[in-house]
């Protein structure tokens, strides 16, 4: 099957907790950097892992620059939106919503499995690798399978009868439509129910055909992103993944913190895409990568409080590889409250994720038009 006959899949791996832009994309001939970062925050230029003349990587993220100089990676640099709040949880769900000037109550990517599936036939298009369920993905009457653990979901399955299956789905369903409400409660209940069955059916059978010669780490990072590609490759028809890692909140001791988690962010991902390369999967995969703001330029001296502007990583065959946008002004007089100032909004970021790879109108999921970078190739393919 080519790259035209597979839908484009598209994987979005969270960094929870305000990644630190100016130490994952380092400007190593900025002196404006050095006077900032005099701590042991600072990387010495002879530490970088340089991209090009100006802008290089921290030093352990060496997978990642591996995929950056085999053109399969596109840095997108000073994304946000006006006015920050510099708050993680109104931040992440303006992210995760799209709503900047009110509480959203539909997350981008729910909306686009409803695009992408209208009549909602597969109950695993969307498929969240972790605890809960991220506001991103959620939009009522939309299906997404929510798995912490793969080697143990769908327990529920060992029970054959499906009029067992169904009795017991109405008792949940009365149970909690009497405690919530009653009618499209207990109809939205039920429904969910029977969806998360049928998925874990599909993913139970689909996922007994898995195997890899790729060796992950034993993080958590490397087994959310492993069962992405178990998923994936079991060929089920997913089209969407989402999974997350943190916390980046690094308001003290960030040297290790932050070298851990990139260590394993940058690991995981090389392993992940090695992995579908060796199940020739990876042609019609696009992989995003966001946190919801950047880090303070001026270090505090043991680590980083809340910024605005971000960088965003997209990863895949596809993806025209190189710098996108301009890094932001670190000069003094530049800065919004000691902040790099956004000025390529995250919402035009994924209007070309929507367009370019999964060919949705994304004016009505991102609610408005806004200036795509482009930074994808290819088109996503069959839909």
């Amino acid at each position: 099957m080519t790259l035209k006959e597979k839908p484009p899949v598209l994987v979005v791996l969270q960094l929870t907790g305000g990644n630190d832009y100016l130490n994952t994309v380092i400007p190593y001939t900025d002196s404006n950097y050095y006077d900032n970062r005099r701590s042991l925050l600072q990387i010495p230029e002879d530490s970088v892992l340089k991209l090009d003349d100006e802008l290089g990587f921290h030093p352990v993220m060496g997978p990642m620059k591996e995929i950056y100089d085999q053109g399969d990676m596109a840095i997108i640099h000073g994304v946000g939106y006006a006015k920050s709040p510099r708050s993680h949880f109104r931040s992440m769900d303006i992210w995760h919503t799209c709503e900047p000037n009110k509480v959203g109550t539909e997350g981008w990517l729910g909306r686009a499995l409803r695009d992408l599936d209208p009549s909602g036939e597969n109950p695993i298009g969307g498929v969240n690798i972790g605890q809960g369920l991220p506001r991103a993905m959620t939009v009522p009457g939309v299906s997404v399978a929510s798995v912490a653990d793969l080697t143990t979901y769908g327990l529920l399955t060992g029970i054959e009868q499906q009029e067992q299956r169904t009795k017991m789905l109405q008792r949940f369903s009365n149970m909690y439509g009497q405690a919530i409400g009653t009618g499209a409660v207990k109809e939205y209940l039920g429904q969910t129910g029977l969806d998360a069955l049928k998925g874990a059916d599909i993913l139970k059978e689909g996922l007994s055909r898995y195997s890899s010669n790729v060796e992950y780490g034993t993080d958590a990072i490397a087994s959310s992103l492993r069962d992405v590609a178990m998923i994936h490759t079991a060929d089920v028809g997913t089209r969407v993944f989402y999974t997350q890692h943190g916390s980046f909140d690094t308001h003290a001791s960030q040297p290790p913190t932050f070298d851990k988690l990139w260590t394993e962010v940058s690991g995981a991902i090389a392993d992940f895409w090695d992995d579908l390369r060796q199940h020739d999967a990876d042609e019609n995969v696009v992989m995003f990568l966001f946190s919801e703001f950047g880090r303070r330029v001026r270090d505090n001296g043991s680590g980083t409080d809340h910024g605005a502007a971000g960088a965003c990583f997209a990863i895949g065959p596809s993806i025209k590889g190189g710098m996108h946008n301009v890094y932001p002004e670190t000069r003094a007089e530049a800065l919004d409250q000691g902040d790099l100032v956004p000025d390529q909004d995250f919402r035009g970021v994924y209007s070309t994720i929507l367009e370019d790879w999964l060919n949705l109108d994304p004016v009505p999921i991102v609610n408005g038009q806004f200036e795509q970078p482009k930074f994808i190739e290819k088109n996503g393919g069959a839909v």
